[in-house]
């Protein structure tokens, strides 16, 4: 499914939440799939069953994933307005990187564009007339 990098100094449950948040947000995983069982996902990656259920316990946490006994742990539907906190969130971390990346010179239009690709690669976002 995916590689983990054991020598970074992120811990192996971060890594695999990001990278299976990555994976949702792209669409690879859709709405209602089943992820992988704890058991599987651990001997695939060689890793402690318990990092797994870490990362799991994590996404279902962020809304990403729901857990159904018995069945196992599946991707949630999007639902952007019921997360407007969460959107607030990312609203803040967003302002601050881009302060950032002003000062470092980075341009409007390099922005934008790099705006523009990500959207493009996960086909998603507001459309500029339902934008407030």
């Amino acid at each position: 499914m995916f590689e983990l990098d054991v020598r970074s100094r992120k811990p192996i449950y971060e890594q695999l939440v990001e990278r299976l948040k990555e994976l949702i947000i792209t669409e690879v995983l859709t709405a209602d799939e089943q992820l992988p069982s704890v058991r599987m996902l651990a001997q695939q990656l060689t890793i402690n069953p318990n990092t797994i259920q870490k990362a799991y316990r994590e996404l279902e946490s962020q809304g990403y994933i729901y857990s159904i006994k018995g069945k196992g742990s599946f991707v949630s539907a999007a639902t952007p307005n019921l997360n407007s906190e969460k959107i607030e969130k990312v609203k803040n971390e967003i302002s601050k990187l881009l302060s950032e990346a002003l000062y470092l010179g980075i341009t409007k239009n390099e922005l934008y564009k790099l705006i523009q690709e990500i959207e493009a690669a996960i086909g998603g976002g507001i459309d500029d007339d339902q934008n407030p």
